[in-house]
């Protein structure tokens, strides 16, 4: 049951009822003061079990089914940057986020899933060698970013944009240097792009030059140089680079 008699909701998730507490249809479960607790342990365990970690976060639609072309796109996405001598570092869900772990496995590589708790679609895949799950999308972003040297978005819906946009903004503020994005699959985000070039660039809401902050790829080859350059900027080279 997740609403009373009264019309006050039950929150199905932690970040309903953090982002729900002032309102009175919302039923609040916890004190502030346990909130910041909750918070500080969802990023305690996620700095404790990824110390020391260097990899790529790869992004990508939970919806998509092992017999699809993207499936296949994206495990050797998982591969090429595996035998690079990456991490692969995913949401640790279906879809593509499986395809990419599977694909680091095949190479020998570290497969991580950074998981969350949602009242729907997302479980963690079996081709994980480290599964955490978080409370709050907030502290899993935290990891998405402090552990990689980069991001490969693959194909995907308002999730993937969500993470494809956020790193632009820690980009363009200065917020991470050297961090290459990198959207895997011109099919797909090639008309994103030109509609970003030609209402965004031309309407100056963004410069030209911050289009280069994006390369566009079609061949796992060519993304895992780009994150390589990166990832050498940084002082991060992975070690078969």
């Amino acid at each position: 049951m997740t609403e009373h008699d009264t019309g006050v909701r039950i929150p199905l998730t932690p970040d309903e009822e953090l982002l729900g507490a002032d309102r009175p249809t919302i039923e609040s479960l916890h004190t502030d003061a346990e909130r910041l607790e909750r918070m500080r342990a969802d990023l305690e365990m996620g700095f404790r079990a990824l110390e020391g970690t260097s990899g790529v976060s790869v992004f990508g639609s939970a919806r998509v089914g092992p017999n699809e072309p993207d499936y296949a796109l994206g495990r050797a996405v998982g591969a090429a940057l595996g035998r690079a001598g990456f991490s692969v570092i995913t949401g640790g869900g279906p879809g593509l986020m499986e395809a990419a772990n599977r694909g680091a496995r095949d190479a020998g590589a570290r497969s991580i899933g950074l998981n969350i708790e949602l009242p729907f679609e997302q479980f963690a895949n079996r081709y994980l060698d480290l599964s955490l799950t978080f409370r709050y999308f907030f502290a899993r972003k935290v990891c998405f970013v402090r552990y990689a040297t980069g991001f490969v978005v693959l194909p995907g819906g308002f999730g993937t944009l969500d993470e494809l946009f956020e790193a632009l903004v820690l980009i363009q503020t200065g917020k991470v240097r050297h961090f290459p994005v990198v959207l895997v699959g011109r099919h797909h985000w090639g008309p994103l792009w030109d509609w970003v070039g030609d209402r965004l660039v031309s309407g100056g809401y963004v410069s030209p030059e911050e289009l280069e902050l994006v390369t566009l790829c079609d061949e796992p080859e060519d993304a895992v140089e780009r994150l390589v350059s990166g990832a050498r900027a940084q002082g991060l080279a992975p070690e078969a680079a």
